[in-house]
């Protein structure tokens, strides 16, 4: 699969230190303030001017889309963070921030579980050589509150991350706790159990995704970085001892959620599945597909899924090839116009994907003000995806007559 990660972090690190968004040397502190959806929140700094530079726009919007202009995995999830927490006042700061090393895809998708509880925060990246320097500006510039329910943590780092990690934040004075494992599977028992402590419940559902094929399991990240339901990893014919060890804590009444057909995720593997509760698959048969189907399903026994099938909503579009960009905007749907996971092409919407997205587009009946209305975020430069790929995606959302005349005739 290619990978995003080639482009310099020097553009956003400079566009950061250029818009006063980074805060000069003061400690984030641990204690707690006010609450907002169930997190800890304090008074922010003093608020500072921000500005563009002129040689790079980091948003791009058009009447009905965003876009996030980054190619670069670890600029992206800093401008997704400045998006959605602004650091203004104490109730849009957040409780926690969750980093990790995205080229360690699995243990990177895991981790959003964290997002929306305890942290109501960003997930940032690290690297080989320690937190680039794009992400310690923005940990400067969030200094999260902490989180009463986890103790006042103000930096959650999830997987296996370089020993230098730790001395960046201990220098920042910021509280810390590691989740750690071997494996991937090993890493997403470990924050099923964090989760569960946390939150002192036991989510029944759980999703099901490929520890093999990103492309397929990926769209997951989006619906756990909101809702409670963790991600479990399975290999196409096998499942591992921690993967079963986990749904064992479900005491046989799991609902259980496969991500992916057949071709990633075995019909053995559903029957093993099966001994740990009730089994539903949701796939499509390619990745965008796929991604579809999970974006329309909802069990309505259980309220698990987003069940777009009408107008009025959001969506998240990314290139199916960039994983780590898929995986920096997920917090897209924890706050604003939470959205679903869709997949695209570098240069237009695949045939399935149009699709869908013209079967959910509103319609008003005398005056477009009426509403409902679609959006969606994008996420990537033009080299992942190209202003007519956003000029296409923002034409399939605009809200069109019912009668076919379009805005015209009023």
């Amino acid at each position: 699969m290619k990978k995003s990660w080639k482009f310099g972090l020097v553009s956003l690190t400079a566009l950061l230190a250029l818009t006063g968004c980074t805060s000069g040397s003061q400690t984030p502190a641990a204690t707690a303030g006010g609450e907002h959806d169930g997190h800890a929140m304090q008074p922010s700094p003093a608020k500072t001017e921000q500005t563009l530079p002129a040689d790079k726009t980091p948003w791009i919007a058009s009447k009905n889309t965003t876009r996030i202009n980054s190619g670069d995995p670890y600029e992206a999830a800093v401008l997704v963070s400045r998006t959605l927490w602004m650091a203004t006042s104490g109730d849009n700061r957040p409780g926690g921030v969750i980093l990790t090393d995205f080229e360690d895809w699995q243990t990177s998708l895991v981790s959003a579980n964290l997002i929306h509880h305890p942290n109501n925060g960003p997930r940032l990246f690290v690297n080989k050589d320690g937190i680039p320097e794009v992400t310690l500006s923005e940990l400067k510039r969030l200094q999260p509150t902490g989180v009463k329910s986890n103790g006042g943590v103000q930096v959650m780092v999830v997987g296996k991350v370089a020993a230098k990690v730790d001395e960046q934040l201990k220098e920042l004075g910021l509280k810390t706790e590691k989740i750690e494992g071997g494996t991937p599977e090993a890493v997403a028992k470990s924050v099923d159990a964090y989760y569960t402590k946390v939150a002192k419940e036991t989510s029944p559902s759980v999703i099901i995704g490929s520890k093999e094929s990103p492309e397929y399991t990926v769209p997951a990240v989006n619906w756990i970085s909101h809702m409670p339901e963790p991600l479990l990893y399975v290999g196409k014919d096998e499942v591992p001892q921690e993967t079963m060890d986990a749904l064992k804590t479900r005491g046989g009444k799991a609902n259980i959620y496969i991500l992916g057909p057949e071709s990633v995720v075995s019909a053995s593997v559903e029957k093993k599945l099966g001994e740990q509760g009730k089994v539903v698959r949701i796939a499509g048969q390619d990745p965008y597909e796929n991604a579809i189907a999970f974006a329309k399903y909802k069990d309505p026994a259980t309220g698990f899924g987003w069940g777009i099938t009408t107008p009025g909503h959001n969506f998240s579009f990314v290139n199916k090839t960039q994983t780590g960009l898929a995986l920096a905007a997920a917090p897209f749907s924890h706050l604003g116009k939470h959205a679903p996971l869709l997949l695209t092409d570098q240069d237009k919407m695949p045939k399935s994907v149009m699709d869908y997205v013209m079967s959910v587009q509103p319609k008003y009946d005398k005056s477009p003000v009426e509403g409902p209305f679609n959006h969606a975020w994008l996420t990537g430069s033009g080299d992942t995806l190209t202003s007519g790929a956003q000029g296409e995606i923002d034409s399939m959302l605009e809200i069109t007559s019912k009668s076919g005349g379009g805005h015209g005739g009023h």
